[in-house]
């Protein structure tokens, strides 16, 4: 890979990681309440959450965020996967956001909570960005490096 593609990848990979990562340790040391609301919230969007503890979906939850964000910031994670992982990751985020009718208007623009929920989009695009870009930089079509 070259350094142009390091370098155009570098600010999207530290901010949404660094973003992510400290959301996760943030996460470390939730108590029961904290707990039970993230597991409530998350049981709207995935009903079989239900039958998960809330402090085992918790600490699943916290060290996905870890991971997540700890494999944007690591350079050795190939860009693309560490792009699915962001993409998936948000992807669930945006669709609590959906899910979450107090959240948004009925044409989806964010009100209230829903204000500080809809970053969750900024970081689908990115996960997606580099998705694409490793995609293109990798592909023998469109690939022009010799």
């Amino acid at each position: 890979m070259s350094f142009a593609a390091k370098l155009r990848r570098a600010p999207l990979r530290l901010t949404a990681g660094a973003y992510i990562l400290n959301s996760g340790i943030g996460k470390l040391k939730a108590d029961e309440q904290t707990a039970g609301y993230l597991h409530h919230e998350a049981v709207k969007t995935v009903p079989a959450v239900s039958k998960v503890k809330p402090a085992v979906f918790t600490k699943g939850l916290t060290y996905a965020e870890i991971a997540v964000g700890g494999a944007l910031l690591a350079p050795f994670v190939p860009a693309g996967l560490a792009g699915l992982a962001l993409t998936a990751f948000a992807g669930s985020l945006v669709a609590y956001y959906v899910r979450s009718p107090e959240a948004h208007d009925d044409k989806y623009r964010p009100v209230g909570q829903g204000v500080a929920l809809a970053k969750d989009v900024f970081l689908l695009g990115i996960g997606t960005a580099l998705v694409v870009d490793a995609a293109l930089s990798e592909s023998p079509i469109t690939n022009t490096e010799s």
